[in-house]
C-alpha cells in the first residue's frame, strides 16, 4: 500500500509507546485513526492530541484479549469512518517470569493478549480490509519472537507464535495475489511503559474503579530492571516511522535493532552444526 492519504488505520494498543509511535507516523502521512486502548487516561490523550492537530481520530476501550471487543473495535471504526484500509495489532504485555514458576493464569493471561488479540484482529479485520481492494495488516512481536531469552517464557512462546502467524499470513496473501500485504514488528529495547502496564493491568491485580490499580513490587525486581532498560531504548516514534517505510515499501520484516539478527544466524549455525541450544 503506498497511499496513505485519507485511508483509515486502527491500532490497538494505540494510546501510548509503538502504538502512539505509530499513530503518529501515520497521522502525519494523512490517515484517519482508530485508537483502541485500555488505559482510558493514555488513550483519551491521544485522542487529545491528535484532534487538535486536526487529524481525524476516535478512541475505543478495548481489551484485545476478548473477541466480542475486537468486534466492538471493528463496528466502532466502520460506523465512524466507513472502512478499514490498515490494522496494526500491537496492544501486548509480558511479566518476566520462568516458564517453570509462573502461574497458569498468568501463562493464559499473557498468550491471550500477545497471541489471541493478533489472531482475532486478523480474524474479525481482515474481510474488512479485502472489501477495500487494498491494504494491510501489521502485528507487533518482538525479538523474543525470534531468540527465546530464558526470563520470559511466556512472552516468547506468544511472540514467536505472531511470527508464525504473519509469515503464514503472509504467504497465504501471496500465494493467492491478493493485494492485501502484511508484516511483523520485531523490537528490540523501546522505550515504552509495557512494564509497568503488565503489572497494573494484571487481571488479579486490576481494580476496575477509576481504571487503576494498587500493586505492590519490590525494589530491585526483574520488572524494575527491565523496565530501566526499555527507558534507555529507542524512541517510539522511530518505530512508528519504520512501521510506516515498511508498509510503503512492502517490507514484511521490520527490525528497530537488525544488528541483533546475529544471534539468530549463530542459533542457526548451532541447529545446523551440532544441534546445541546457544546461549542468550
Amino acid at each position: 500500500m503506498k497511499d496513505f492519504t485519507g485511508r483509515v488505520a486502527v491500532i490497538t494498543g494505540g494510546g501510548s509507546g509503538i502504538g502512539l509511535g505509530i499513530a503518529r507516523a501515520f497521522a502525519q502521512r494523512g490517515m484517519k485513526l482508530v485508537l483502541a486502548d485500555l488505559d482510558n487516561k493514555a488513550l483519551d490523550a491521544a485522542v487529545e492530541e491528535f484532534s487538535a492537530s486536526g487529524i481525524e481520530v476516535v478512541g475505543q476501550h478495548c481489551d484485545v484479549s476478548k473477541l466480542e471487543e475486537i468486534q466492538a473495535l471493528a463496528d466502532c471504526a466502520m460506523d465512524t469512518f466507513g472502512a478499514v484500509h490498515v490494522l496494526c495489532n500491537n496492544a501486548g504485555i509480558g511479566i518476566p517470569t520462568s516458564s517453570v514458576k509462573m502461574k497458569l493464569q498468568d501463562w493464559k493471561w499473557i498468550i491471550d493478549v500477545d497471541l489471541w488479540g493478533p489472531i482475532y484482529g486478523v480474524q474479525v479485520f481482515m474481510p474488512l480490509i479485502e472489501a477495500q481492494g487494498e491494504g494491510h495488516i501489521n502485528s507487533t512481536s518482538s525479538m523474543a519472537g525470534l531468540m527465546a531469552d530464558r526470563t520470559m517464557g511466556a512472552y516468547n512462546v506468544a511472540k514467536h507464535g505472531v511470527v508464525a502467524l504473519m509469515a503464514s499470513l503472509e504467504r497465504e496473501l501471496r500465494s493467492r495475489k491478493s493485494p492485501i500485504t502484511a508484516s511483523v514488528l520485531c523490537p528490540g529495547p523501546i522505550n515504552t511503559n509495557i512494564s509497568r502496564h503488565s503489572v497494573e493491568f494484571r487481571p488479579p491485580l486490576q481494580q476496575v474503579a477509576g481504571n487503576t490499580a494498587s500493586t505492590k513490587r519490590k525494589s530491585g525486581s526483574k520488572g524494575d530492571k527491565i523496565q530501566a532498560i526499555l527507558e534507555q531504548g529507542m524512541n517510539p516514534d522511530e518505530v512508528g516511522t519504520l512501521v510506516a517505510e515498511a508498509i510503503e515499501n512492502d517490507k514484511f520484516w521490520i527490525l528497530t535493532h537488525p544488528w541483533w539478527t546475529k544471534g539468530i544466524q549463530k542459533q542457526l549455525d548451532a541447529i545446523r552444526d551440532d544441534q546445541s541450544l546457544t546461549k542468550i
